[in-house]
């Protein structure tokens, strides 16, 4: 289960995180935010992008959308997001829970610029009803995380 690959890692590496579980949905921005009672800038959505040669995840601002010319500029080729069908062979996360952690396969992980406004965000925890509230640049230590300029 997805949920508990996040619980595991964080256990694992004894980070002090925790995987906040709701009733309600937290599958897309608008929902996280309303679930959360923060702004959806504040939701660190987390896109799994194929290229040519691997899969990564960017982290982003919420209310951002990826700057195509941006991100052929940084990465050297379009971005084409992983398709829905295989969102969770590719993350090992379904639709709406995809985050940095208790990945399956070794993923890159970037993260946009945007997210440096705050002090902190919530990416999701590995569900669809999931987040995890997490210091930015502890997001970055913790994922490895490479910082971009690639959102409008």
């Amino acid at each position: 289960m997805s949920i508990e690959s996040v619980k595991k890692q964080f256990e694992e590496e004894n980070l002090p995180l925790e995987v906040i579980e709701m009733d309600t949905s937290t599958a897309t921005v608008e929902l996280a935010a309303q679930a959360l009672g923060v702004e959806p800038a504040r939701i660190a959505k987390t896109m799994a992008i194929r290229l040519k040669e691997k899969d990564i995840l960017l982290l982003a601002k919420g209310d951002l959308k990826l700057d195509n010319r941006k991100f052929k500029d940084q990465f050297k080729q379009k971005a084409k997001f992983v398709g829905f069908e295989d969102v969770q062979e590719a993350t090992g996360h379904p639709v709406g829970g995809v985050c940095p952690f208790g990945l399956e396969k070794d993923l890159e992980v970037y993260l946009d610029e945007s997210l440096k406004v705050f002090d902190y965000v919530y990416p999701a925890g590995g569900g669809p009803n999931t987040a995890v509230k997490i210091d930015v640049d502890y997001l970055a230590q913790v994922t490895n995380g490479s910082w971009v300029d690639v959102c409008k």
